[in-house]
Order: structure tokens, then C-alpha cells, then sequence
């Protein structure tokens, strides 16, 4: 027989029925667990332990989750108390048994709570984790202290080290998880309970658990993670605080936490989080306010790698998309490509065989652009030519419906121009996509002149259904993020013609954190590409900027990188990457021709030089008004430029070295290259005035 409820408090309700008391977490939508959560649990626990009634006690999450963990609306704010580690302390000394019910996710501090509890039962399709380390940070409520107790070892260990997320059918496997459970998160909290009472689920406080952890398997663990580029503080320190698992609970949740205090200060952790609400800031946008149009049907003109990925994306997103090839081969071409690009994500678990089929209904591949009459947003994603680009949109504009969205995926052209070549410009947008575009996040939104608010707001709502992080870009060659990267690509070229090589250019700033220098990523983009942009731009090139012809010599021979099997490397065997020794000739022979005498480049000084170029342009696409923030030129660079996390982006990096540093550093260089080297006007504001890239951030 249902009782009527104990008692109700924000965030939480505590009510019971017969033997059971029940305390179920509702703080929607993720269940964060704030400080009104926090001391609502310790609350319920010390209510329910003195109701002589209730004989054991059960915990769940109302709405999608049991908990996603911390409030991040309290992140960098001073703790209010109780703190999390006493909770669960509390919970898991409670003098009745407590048990869990995971459904949806227990993330972080949600596993942690359900750590503490005597017993846990999981939901079909749930996951758990701690991605503590990916903010920087160490499971810091005693998740490096239970999970240990519960699984193998070396399972808690690279579950803590890499954050991941872990089905529950794995997590019942390795025993976090006592069982899987049937019916909804409250039934189940209510079965769990009773079968708790007739012994048939079996309870045990976790911190009793004695266990001794192999000093083998804990320093085979430091060493491969000490290995990785970079090597970070937080995984490290998340294996010594795994270590102390085998001390008394009392003494390893007092060495986790003198471990979670340190990272608390460390800069890994200031970049990680900056990295973390990157993703969330970029969002504010000046047309926040503008109502979306609808987006129910979408067209995508072109079908090659960009065309299909867009609608790949596009109909992962459950938005139907009508394709447009020139001919009827390309567009069963087309078709069959995306097709395939669906059957992937089955495969990597990302959608249902049922899910996907639904949306290969909904795809349609036709030639002739009178197909598009009728669809709500058109994105335009031929080859980067002016001339077939306003073809198309006048096009369009005779064609599409009105107040449909026009769309260009261009990655360097003027959308101004584009838009100029219809009759409503303010419908014209563009839609930078990264390759492949199903996969990468990064979408940048090139608001032109005469965009109407509306427009950019739907292009926001359209990537928010893609899973995109969209970042508004003013006009530009090449907006945000390419614009930055040709300035600093140019000082990897200087720096190769004045005696680096490109190995060691590619290696110093792989160690410093980036997944691939910037010649084997040429090699990996194709280096036609560049070599295409660079022709495009020779024209306007200013006579005093220094041009190094290295790329165009190996791009002359044919060599365009992996889709050719050589670049500044020879990929006979994909796995390896060694050398092209007639591109090192080609190199020793342009140097030859210039007149250079090497010299030689410690590894910290490329990294400087790198890093300094990329923060200066970026500075000045922040001072014109492309980037709205600093933090959208640091969301372009993290979510598509594969610049290290843990540096939180280049402007978020500048502030590490500070603005005044970087003045002195840029004047030191320009005595080499007055043209190249030239300090911002906003870096230099920064520096007379003593703020930071993070100020402005504020504004």
C-alpha cells in the first residue's frame, strides 16, 4: 500500500511505501547535484533512518537520469557545504541498507552516489562513468576509492584514466553493477528494496571492502600514461589516488582528496574547463533573440565527400534531404555513399538497423535543381570556384520557395558576393562544414552583410539537431579558422627554409599536444588544396611578404600526399610515415636558391614560434569583429583544428603566457621580418592594460 510522502524539498522528494523509503533525485534535467541536492540527501537519509517504519532505503532519478554528477553552475564558485564526499559518507553509513537505481546515466558524481550505496541495480540501455579526468580532474567524493574495491583493477583504472562511458551490461559484468533491473526507475527502486529484504539482493558497505592493489599493474599504468602526448597531471594522479585504495576509506578519501586539491590549481584543468564551456558560450549569439524558421526538408547540391558527409549529417539528424548530382550515375554514386555512411554508424553503435533504415527512407538523390523548389533550407557544397557558386544561387534564387534558407559551404569565398547574386541576400548564409562533415563538430556560420537575424538563428537550431558546435564568423578569406591557419602555417615554412626540418617541426608540436604536425597534415588533407588556395591568392600577395616555394615544388611533381602515396613523407606503409628524401632535396634545394645558411631550432623554440603566429592572427580576427569572443576563435580551433584540449584554445593559451610576453616576444621577431611580425593593436591594448583574452570573454 503507497504512504503518503514524508516530505518534499526542491530538487528532491522523499516519500515511502511499507518497508521502503524511497529518495528520489529531481533536479532535471541531468539531476546535478547541487548544493540544495546534496543537503537534501543527507536530510532524507537521517529522515528515513529514524522512521523505525522503513527497514531499507532506495535512491533513483526522476525524469532521464539517476545524476550527470556536479552542477556545472557551480563550477569556479567557492563549495557551499555539505560537500559530496560527506554525503556519500552518509549514505554509506547509513545504518539501514541503502541501494541504487541506475537509469539513463550516473555520471561522475551520479556514480560516485551510487558507489556509496550497499547495492546497485542498473536499467537496460544505461551507462555509467567518471569523466573527472577529462575536465582535469580526479573522481574527488570517493570514486577512486569504491570503484577499485568493486572491479578488477586494471578495469577501474583505465575507466577512471580515460573517462569513458560504460554500458551497464559491461559494468554488471565487471560487478559496479549488482544486477539489471525491469520496469521504470521507481519500480525497480521499489523490487531492488524488497529483494534486499528477502536477502535475495545481497548488501555490503564498499569502503569495508579490503582489497591490495598490484604495485605491477599501478606502475605498468604510469608508465604507458606517462607516455602519451602530452603527458598529463590529471591520469597520473588519478593512478596514485587508485593506489591509496588500499588504505582504511577514512585515510584513501583523505589522500584522493589531497590529490583532487592539487589538480583543483592546475593550469590542465583551467584549460579543460575553458574547453568544456567553450562548447555552451559560443552559443550566445547577438540573434539569440530571432525566432528559427522551420527546417523540415533540406537540399544538398553536390555529391562528393563534402555533399555526402553534409547529408549524411543532415539525416542522422532526421531532417529529410533531397541530393543533387549533375548526372544520374553521380547521384546513385551519391546515394549509395551516404547509405554507407549510415550502415557505419550502425556499426559503431551510433544508431539502430531500424533507425538507419528510416532514415535512408527519407534520403532522395535526383538531378537538376527544380527538385529543391519546396525544401526549407538548401546548402550549396560544390568545388570553391566564385563563378559555379553565383550560378547556383541565381539559381536557387528563381527556384526556392520564399523565405527559404540558402546556404553555402565555402570555405574561404566571399558570402557577400555569393548572396549578391540573388534577390534576397538576407536569406544567403554560410555554412562552413569540416570533412568529414558527419563526423567533425565544427560548424562555422559566416553571417554576411545582409543575413536577416532569423537566418542565423536557424542555422544555430539546424546544428544544434546535428550535434554541431556552431560558431558565428563574420566575412573573411577564409572566416575564422582558415584565415588564422594560413598566417601560421606560412611561420612552419619560414621556419623549415631557415633550417628546421619539417620531422622535427612535426614532432616538437605533436609533443606539445597537437594530434599531427602541420606538414603530415597537409600530406593528410592533400596538399593540392593549399597549393590551389595559394594560386588563388598569389595576385594580391604584397611584395614584401616572404613566400617560401617548397610546398609548390613537391605539389609540382604530383605529390599531393596519402592520396598520391608521397608528400613530405612516403606512406608505402600506411602505418609508418618516413621521410620523402626528394622532398628533403627539394627543401635543400630551395634553400640553396635563396641563399640560406641553417641554422638550427630547439623544439621549444618552434612550438614559440608556432604559437605566437596563430595567437596574433587570431588577436586580430578578434579585433575586427570575424570572431564575436575570444572564445569562438578558441571553440573553432578545439572542435575543428584539433588543437590541445588541455590548452583550452589559442587565445585561452595567450592568457597562460600573457599579453605583455607575447608583445615582447612578436618585437624580438619582427627584427627578422618586419612585414610578418607585427603585434596586434588588441594584444597590445591587452598588454598596456594589464586584462586578458579571458576579460573580454565578459564583455
Amino acid at each position: 500500500m503507497m504512504d503518503h510522502p514524508v516530505t518534499e524539498q526542491k530538487s528532491l522528494r522523499v516519500e515511502t511505501d511499507g518497508e521502503v523509503g524511497l529518495i528520489a533525485l529531481d533536479n532535471q534535467p541531468v539531476n546535478a547535484l547541487g548544493q540544495a541536492v546534496r543537503q537534501g540527501l543527507l536530510d532524507a537519509v537521517a529522515e528515513l533512518n529514524a522512521n523505525d517504519a522503513v527497514k531499507v532505503i532506495a535512491i533513483y532519478g526522476e525524469g532521464k537520469m539517476l545524476s550527470g554528477g556536479a552542477d556545472i553552475r557551480e563550477f569556479g564558485k567557492t563549495p557551499q557545504p555539505p560537500g559530496l564526499p560527506d554525503v556519500l559518507n552518509g549514505i554509506e553509513g547509513s545504518a539501514k541498507p541503502v541501494v541504487a537505481v541506475i537509469h539513463g546515466v550516473a555520471f561522475g558524481g551520479g556514480l560516485e552516489l551510487a558507489l556509496s550505496a550497499h547495492a546497485r541495480v542498473g536499467l537496460p540501455g544505461a551507462r555509467v562513468g567518471l569523466p573527472e579526468v577529462t575536465l582535469g580532474l580526479l573522481p574527488g567524493a570517493g570514486g577512486t576509492q569504491r570503484l577499485p574495491r568493486l572491479i578488477p583493477l586494471d578495469s577501474a583504472i583505465e575507466i577512471i584514466t580515460s573517462g569513458r562511458h560504460v554500458p551497464v551490461a559491461e559494468a554488471v559484468e565487471l560487478g559496479l553493477v549488482d544486477w539489471l533491473a525491469e520496469g521504470t526507475p521507481r519500480e525497480a527502486a521499489i523490487k531492488a528494496a524488497r529483494d534486499v529484504l528477502s536477502g535475495a539482493l545481497p548488501t555490503r558497505r564498499t569502503g569495508e571492502i579490503s582489497i591490495k592493489p598490484d604495485e605491477a599493474v599501478l606502475n605498468a599504468a604510469r608508465e604507458k600514461l606517462a607516455k602519451k602526448r602530452p603527458a598529463l597531471a590529471a591520469p597520473l594522479k588519478c593512478v596514485d589516488a587508485i593506489a591509496a585504495s588500499g588504505l582504511p576509506i577514512a585515510e584513501g578519501l583523505k589522500a584522493e582528496r589531497r590529490l583532487f586539491l592539487e589538480l583543483m590549481d592546475s593550469p590542465d584543468r583551467q584549460g579543460l574547463i575553458h574547453a568544456f564551456q567553450a562548447e555552451r558560450m559560443v552559443k550566445h549569439i547577438p540573434e539569440s533573440a530571432a525566432q528559427p524558421r522551420p527546417v523540415e526538408s533540406a537540399g544538398v547540391i553536390g555529391g562528393g565527400t563534402m555533399g555526402v558527409g553534409i547529408a549524411t549529417a543532415l539525416l542522422q539528424a532526421g531532417i529529410p534531404v533531397t541530393l543533387i548530382e549533375m548526372d544520374p550515375n553521380h547521384a546513385k554514386t551519391a546515394h549509395e555513399r551516404i547509405v554507407k555512411n549510415l550502415d557505419g554508424g550502425v556499426k559503431r553503435g551510433k544508431m539502430s538497423a531500424e533507425t538507419r533504415d528510416q532514415r535512408v527512407a527519407m534520403l532522395t538523390a535526383e538531378t537538376g535543381l527544380e527538385h529543391l523548389s519546396q525544401v526549407d533550407v538548401v546548402i550549396e557544397a560544390v568545388f570553391e570556384d566564385m563563378k559555379v557558386k553565383t550560378g547556383i544561387f541565381r539559381d536557387l534564387d528563381r527556384i526556392c520557395k520564399p523565405g527559404a534558407v540558402l546556404g553555402t559551404n565555402t570555405s574561404y569565398l566571399d558570402v557577400n558576393e555569393i548572396a549578391a547574386a540573388t534577390s534576397r541576400p538576407q536569406d544567403v548564409i554560410g555554412l562552413h562544414f569540416f570533412s568529414p562533415a558527419h563526423i567533425m563538430r565544427l560548424l562555422e556560420v559566416v553571417v554576411a552583410d545582409k543575413t536577416a537575424p532569423d537566418v542565423v538563428a536557424t542555422a544555430f537550431a539546424m546544428a544544434g539537431k546535428m550535434k554541431k558546435v556552431a560558431v558565428r564568423s563574420g566575412v573573411c578569406d577564409g572566416f575564422i579558422g582558415n584565415r588564422i591557419l594560413a598566417h601560421y602555417r606560412m611561420v612552419a615554412d619560414y621556419m623549415l627554409l631557415d633550417g628546421a626540418s619539417f620531422e622535427q617541426i612535426d614532432r616538437a608540436l605533436e609533443d606539445f599536444g597537437f594530434a599531427m604536425g602541420p606538414f603530415a597534415v597537409g600530406d593528410l588533407a592533400g596538399l593540392d588544396i593549399g597549393w590551389a588556395t595559394r594560386k588563388r591568392k598569389a595576385p594580391t600577395r604584397p611584395a614584401e611578404e616572404r613566400y617560401v616555394r617548397i610546398a609548390d615544388r613537391i605539389c609540382e611533381q604530383g605529390w599531393f600526399g596519402r592520396k598520391t602515396g608521397r608528400g613530405y613523407y612516403l606512406y608505402d606503409d600506411p602505418k609508418s610515415r618516413t621521410p620523402n628524401p626528394d622532398a628533403v632535396a627539394i627543401v635543400d634545394a630551395e634553400r640553396a636558391a635563396e641563399g640560406i645558411s641553417s641554422r638550427t631550432f630547439s623544439d621549444d623554440e618552434i612550438v614559440a614560434r608556432y604559437m605566437t603566429a596563430m595567437i596574433s592572427e587570431a588577436a586580430r580576427v578578434v579585433e575586427e569583429g570575424i570572431a564575436h569572443r575570444p572564445v569562438d576563435v578558441d571553440a573553432v580551433f578545439l572542435f575543428g583544428y584539433g588543437f590541445p584540449r588541455h590548452l583550452g584554445g589559442p587565445l585561452n593559451y595567450a592568457d597562460r603566457i600573457g599579453a605583455a610576453a607575447l608583445v615582447e616576444r612578436i618585437e624580438g621577431y619582427a627584427k627578422e621580418d618586419p612585414h610578418y611580425w607585427q603585434v596586434p593593436k588588441l594584444l597590445r591594448e591587452l598588454a598596456q592594460s594589464g586584462r586578458s583574452f579571458a576579460d573580454l570573454n565578459k564583455e
